[in-house]
């Protein structure tokens, strides 16, 4: 009997002990908030609104300077980066073929003068005859003719005089404003030809102190843009430094490319100190708005879905406990977080504010800087990642 009794107190204790070690060994590996759910402290900081863009910088007024008249070159006056001033001589062609075309309409014109002088003395003979009746009034009416045809030549004569000696002066290419050379397009020796489009010659940029970036914005973003409005861009040939511009122009006349719709933007750039170069790309940002010391989370514990079961089951009993709070700011939009609370998740109902593409601003009386929320499911993650990559890592708590 007392062998049995013995027996049977060995075997309570062995239960005992396997039941007590589940026990620790569920209580040692039963999960906490941080090894479920990727979580991230709400901060409190300053959040700016804005756009971005990339554009291209160009003087404010730039000038195509052509010619009118075919030849090849034989001066340059004038080279890249030359301050010009305005009427001041560029390049000259060839003029020998202009020279040729002018004393040749002037022999034309001199061959006109003298047959205008007969058919004046032809015109007067025969009105002296016809009026003593030598000749028929037809032979009066044929010396008019030919002097008024005479008269008829030496205008077309004078007028081709004329235009021979403008392309002679076209031959000479003179500077339209003042300004600096930007860009020289031909050498000497090199044959222009001006038929349907005038050849250009040089390009003059009329002020370097101002300049211009021409950019796009979508047409989503396009009404919150107005005239007058603050830009801020930064360019690569001075990374740590950023420029200020003004909104000039909206232009209406929209771009679509591949079904998306933009619209041109002018920015007024004041370059006193010449940094800003013709062609650079600027990098620009319009500020909509900035708000100061306000509560900020992630967008992506805005966008968090629970997976969980009994987290949904919370999630779904807070909801239905605050469907009644209609309070909500004008102009804000309403999105729901989930917060950590004696480590189970609870949802928050929050009016949103203005969002920088990261973090969004929100307001709720329910929460407070550095309150831990959910930003993702760890648990699904780990498995998703455990069959490519074997074991995550520990979760880390931001």
């Amino acid at each position: 009997m007392k062998r049995i009794v013995h027996h049977l107190i060995n075997i309570a204790l062995i239960l005992a002990f396997i039941f007590g070690a589940t026990y620790f060994y569920k209580l040692s590996n039963k999960k906490k908030p941080e090894d479920l759910y990727r979580l991230e402290r709400v901060t409190l900081g300053d959040i700016e609104q804005n756009v971005t863009a990339n554009g291209t910088i160009n003087p404010v007024a730039m000038v195509n300077v052509g010619t009118q008249v075919s030849g090849l070159v034989k001066n340059i006056y004038a080279d890249f980066n030359d301050q010009v001033k305005q009427g001041q001589i560029l390049l000259e062609l060839e003029d020998n073929l202009f020279k040729a075309q002018i004393e040749q309409s002037r022999g034309n014109v001199k061959n006109c003068e003298a047959s205008v002088e007969l058919a004046k003395a032809n015109e007067a003979r025969m009105r002296s005859l016809f009026e003593k009746e030598y000749v028929s009034k037809q032979d009066l009416d044929q010396a008019v003719q030919a002097l008024k045809s005479s008269e008829a030549l030496l205008i077309s004569a004078k007028a081709k005089l004329s235009l021979d000696q403008t392309n002679y002066g076209y031959s000479i290419i003179k500077s339209p404003v003042s300004g600096i050379v930007i860009d020289r397009v031909v050498d000497v020796g090199q044959t222009v030809a001006a038929s349907l489009q005038t050849p250009i010659l040089f390009k003059i940029a009329k002020d370097l102190s101002k300049m211009e970036i021409d950019t796009s914005f979508a047409e989503a973003d396009i009404a919150k843009i107005q005239v007058g409005q603050s830009v801020k861009f930064s360019v690569d040939a001075y990374p740590n430094r950023t420029f200020e511009g003004t909104v000039k122009q909206i232009r209406l006349n929209p771009v679509n490319t591949a079904n998306v719709v933009t619209y041109n933007i002018v920015i007024l750039v004041e370059n006193q100190e010449g940094v800003l170069l013709p062609g650079m790309t600027a990098y620009v940002t319009i500020n909509f708005a900035r708000h100061e010391k306000v509560l900020l989370v992630p967008n992506a514990a805005l966008r968090y879905q629970p997976k969980n079961e009994n987290l949904s089951l919370i999630a779904k009993k807070n909801e239905v406990s605050r469907d009644g709070d209609k309070k909500k700011k004008e102009g804000y939009g309403v999105g729901k977080i989930y917060a950590l609370r004696d480590n189970k998740p609870f949802m928050i109902r929050v009016n949103t504010g203005i969002t920088n593409g990261k973090l969004t601003e929100v307001m709720s009386s329910e929460i407070k800087e550095n309150d831990l929320i959910i930003s993702g499911d760890l648990m699904s993650d780990q498995k998703s990642r455990s069959g490519a990559q074997g074991p995550s890592r520990p979760p880390r708590v931001f």
